[in-house]
């Protein structure tokens, strides 16, 4: 399973599925962050934590453990 961790920088993925449960999914999903949505990687934070991506026209910082619940294709 590719997650968004495993996304280099530079690089555009699409959701495939999102595996938190709970409130976590939900804050993930607030964000914008669905089945289908296009993710661009910008930058990496030299320890991995956060990533900084780019979806649906805006910026966004999130934790890697966020990161890892994101199945990408």
């Amino acid at each position: 399973m590719k997650t968004l961790r495993d996304v280099p920088v530079g690089e555009t993925s699409t959701v495939v599925k999102i595996h938190g449960v709970g409130a976590t999914k939900r804050r993930i999903m607030d964000m914008g962050l669905t089945k289908g949505t296009e993710i661009y990687v910008r930058k990496v934070a030299p320890l991995g934590d956060p990533v900084e991506i780019t979806v649906r026209g805006y910026e966004l910082s999130i934790r890697k453990a966020d990161a890892d619940i994101l199945e990408m294709t």
